[in-house]
């Protein structure tokens, strides 16, 4: 495989969840200016189609990314009127939970009990979403993820919002990009807290840690041959796999979708 397994530091147990959270509630802002949930509602209702039901659990949430935009768009048609979006993460975002649970948004639930991905519960039925989370995970972690929901007989989407096709030497560039990047993004942070400015621009702990995990999350994001890799054996009669590229906002995005075949789940 090209991709290679650096330390993110979100990724350590020992990291601050505080820092984790400005870190996660970032990137949930940064995927709104790459219009993220534009690109995931074609690929959500696709995956849907190979589900009978009408629930989406999402995978290594973070702060909720972008697939309550998702949902919100999705519930437009009336097709799709009744679904369901869980949250759900190994570390879950505190303040997340907070403000999506007690503010009771409707058809919107951030599960409160660490969820990991290789180990999903058979009661969760429906579509399995998983933004910009596969990277976090070593092949044979990243495998079992991708094992358990076919095993389950249940549809999964993975996407990415990096290539890392260009040369391996290129991608320390994004390091300095990243870090001034965050400088002129986090103006757009919601909620905004003190948190948040002082420690981007008085003491700016917050753009190193997003740059360094920015320039890794690329360095371990998985090709479109790293991806064939680990669903050479996952395929049969009764589940198939595609995966493909997609243009936008800062280059390429990737997605890998696993789909039950019919009468698969008789």
């Amino acid at each position: 495989m090209k991709r290679i397994h650096l330390v993110e530091f979100e990724d350590l147990p020992w990291f601050p969840n505080w820092i984790r959270e400005l870190m996660t509630r970032y990137i949930q802002t940064f995927h709104k200016i790459l219009n993220t949930s534009d690109h995931l509602i074609p690929l959500v209702e696709k995956g849907l189609s190979f589900s009978s039901s009408s629930q989406i659990l999402d995978l290594c949430s973070g702060s909720g990314g972008p697939m309550p935009d998702v949902l919100k768009n999705l519930k437009k048609k009336e097709k799709h009127s009744n679904l369901k979006l869980f949250l759900s993460d190994l570390f879950p975002n505190q303040k997340a939970i907070k403000e999506i649970n007690k503010k009771a948004i409707k058809d919107i639930q951030y599960l409160e009990d660490p969820l990991d991905a290789t180990q999903v519960d058979s009661k969760f039925t429906g579509l399995r979403t998983m933004v910009s989370g596969l990277h976090h995970m070593k092949p044979f972690l990243a495998k079992q993820v991708l094992r358990n929901a076919m095993e389950s007989k249940e549809p999964i989407l993975i996407f990415e919002i990096s290539d890392n096709s260009a040369p391996i030497f290129l991608w320390w560039l994004a390091i300095p990009v990243a870090f001034i990047t965050s400088l002129f993004v986090t103006p757009f942070v919601r909620p905004m807290t003190w948190q948040q400015l002082v420690f981007t621009y008085l003491i700016p702990i917050l753009p190193l840690f997003i740059a360094w995990d920015g320039a890794v999350s690329n360095a371990r994001t998985y090709t479109i041959g790293d991806m064939q890799k680990l669903v050479e054996d996952l395929s049969d009669d009764f589940y198939q796999w595609e995966m493909g590229k997609i243009k936008g906002k800062g280059g390429n995005k990737l997605f890998l979708l696993g789909r039950p075949m019919v009468n698969s789940r008789l």
